[in-house]
């Protein structure tokens, strides 16, 4: 599916249904297609489990009817720690159609991190999976939980507070009567990576459902109402407890009515080339890092049906996009949005990508690129802060229960995201870092991507993070950490060889003055890289 972009963008409308939910949406089409199945599961243990819509939807109501039962209700907070599993569906979807809100957790975080969401947006409840109690049972009695519900656990507990999934379902019934829900109720309080301090708790309403539906399924994934369906299997890889799991899983896969690959299991590029070739996966969603070692297997040894790949989460470099359009066929395609977002902008079916390009802003959105002071877009080729007007349906609703972080985030005619971009000549955004990680040394203004970027080229760099690093004469220089590639080893050499490899790939000022040799970096538990942390480091040694 090719767009005319200019003719989408001139002619989009919002026109959100009032009583759209996605529980709602998912018994619909049980109703219509209730045989298609929505859910092909997979683990490493070679368990295979498919779920139909029907399926879905008995699952969900059996799950609602059961939590009625517990006494969790509309606006209750429920916070789920699971990994992918034939159930998540009914998990989520039953706590919606109760009217509760979905906190979703990762399995990478600690017992800490659980505590802090819990205490945060006062949550009563918890779903998680047997093999991850030991993260909540420290923290219980420090937390408003009330109660723990535990996937594919076992009746041996003589504390009341615990139940099993199981036991919650049984004898439930397959139909449920819940209360009236719309487009405008609130649905999850998603909270964000913590890149740059605490996480937040982002409020969405089931309009973000809505509004993936009308963006990411039509201008990224390329599925609209002339896409064949019963001919295609979506996969993304992404974990329950992130947004984007309700980015495509959820705001893709059931909002259209596909069918999707979902596969509990480590990723490995082999095996999850050949989960390729034996599924026979035509869409497939994966970030940056599994695609650089995709690059890296022998991707001409597996046949693979993939038309479409997607990535997000940071941008891609070069050489896995060219990598993979010589084995596949395909370009993988960047789309660009936060967890407070939907994809603001994506490289849309058709469009010729750019390699370290975000694409353009979707349709509808109203995405443009500020001055980082000002309410003025920037001129073609400067750098600037990424924004969203407040009035736009694609943002989220606000901070949960963060009146001052609302006031600091949503009281102007722009929502800014905090990440900096500059645009091209075509209209092509190019991602240039946080807005605390830009580099101001001698003047100029320097994105720390574009220098990583041309970093994880030369064959010595596995890994690289670009920071600020204090000059008494420049104001701050561009400092380095360096993960090596197997085979090398750091020094003096090596440094002053990436310095002129460096200096012939970007503009001689943006060139890393300063490179330390490390063995890792620090980042999020959603392996996002904490930049603070290495500015702090720079700091302490320079100051």
């Amino acid at each position: 599916m090719g767009v005319n972009y200019n003719a989408t963008v001139e002619a989009f409308e919002w026109d959100v249904p009032e009583t759209y939910t996605i529980p709602s949406v998912v018994a619909d089409y049980a109703d219509e297609i209730g045989d298609r199945v929505a859910v092909r599961y997979l683990n490493e243990s070679g368990e295979r489990v498919e779920r139909t819509y029907a399926d879905l939807r008995d699952g969900m109501y059996r799950f609602a009817s059961g939590l009625a039962q517990l006494g969790v209700g509309r606006g209750d907070r429920v916070m789920h720690l699971f990994p992918r599993h034939p159930d998540a569906f009914a998990v989520q979807l039953g706590a919606l159609s109760v009217g509760a809100l979905l906190v979703p957790c990762s399995s990478m975080l600690r017992s800490n991190d659980i505590a802090f969401r819990a205490r945060d947006c006062d949550a009563s409840t918890i779903v998680v999976h047997e093999s991850l109690t030991e993260m909540v049972e420290p923290v219980l009695e420090d937390t408003p939980l009330e109660r723990v519900i535990v996937l594919d656990g076992t009746d041996d507990r003589s504390d009341d507070r615990w139940s099993t999934y199981r036991s919650v379902v049984a004898d439930r019934p397959t139909e449920y009567d819940g209360p009236s829900l719309g487009a405008e109720d609130p649905m999850s309080i998603n909270y964000t990576s913590g890149t740059t301090g605490k996480p937040k708790p982002v409020l969405h309403k089931h309009r973000w459902m809505y509004c993936f539906n009308r963006i990411n399924a039509p201008y990224w994934w390329g599925i609209d109402e002339d896409t064949d369906l019963e001919n295609e299997l979506l996969w993304a890889t992404t974990g329950t407890g992130w947004a984007k799991w309700f980015w495509s899983p959820v705001g893709v896969g059931l909002t259209t009515g596909a069918t999707q690959l979902v596969y509990d299991g480590e990723f490995d590029p082999e095996r999850f080339l050949q989960l390729l070739e034996d599924e026979g996966v035509t869409r497939l969603c994966a970030v940056p890092t599994q695609y650089r070692m995709f690059a890296n297997a022998d991707l001409e040894a597996y046949d693979v049906g993939v038309r479409d790949a997607l990535s997000a989460g940071e941008p891609l470099n070069r050489e896995p996009i060219e990598r993979i359009e010589e084995a596949w066929g395909v370009t993988p395609r960047d789309g660009y949005g936060q967890t407070e977002t939907v994809a603001l902008v994506t490289n849309y079916p058709g469009i010729d990508v750019k390699p370290g390009s975000m694409g353009k802003p979707a349709p509808g959105v109203g995405t443009t690129i500020l001055d980082v002071d000002a309410d003025a877009e920037v001129e073609t080729g400067e750098i600037g802060e990424i924004a969203v007007p407040i009035d736009s349906p694609a943002i989220f609703d606000g901070y949960y229960e963060k009146p001052d972080l609302d006031e600091a985030k949503l009281s102007g005619e722009y929502y800014r995201t905090g990440d900096l971009a500059s645009r091209d000549e075509d209209g092509y955004f190019f991602f240039e870092g946080r807005a605390d990680d830009i580099i101001i040394s001698s003047g100029y203004r320097i994105g720390p991507f574009e220098v990583e970027d041309a970093l994880v080229s030369h064959d010595a760099v596995a890994e690289a993070a670009v920071v600020d690093s204090p000059h008494e004469q420049r104001g701050s220089v561009v400092a380095a950490y360096v993960i090596l590639a197997d085979g090398y080893e750091g020094g003096d050499d090596l440094e002053a060889e990436l310095q002129s490899f460096m200096k012939a790939e970007t503009a001689p000022y943006k060139y890393p003055r300063r490179i330390e040799f490390v063995d890792e970096l620090p980042k999020t538990s959603s392996g996002k890289i904490r930049r603070v942390e290495l500015r702090e480091r720079e700091r302490e040694k320079h100051a």
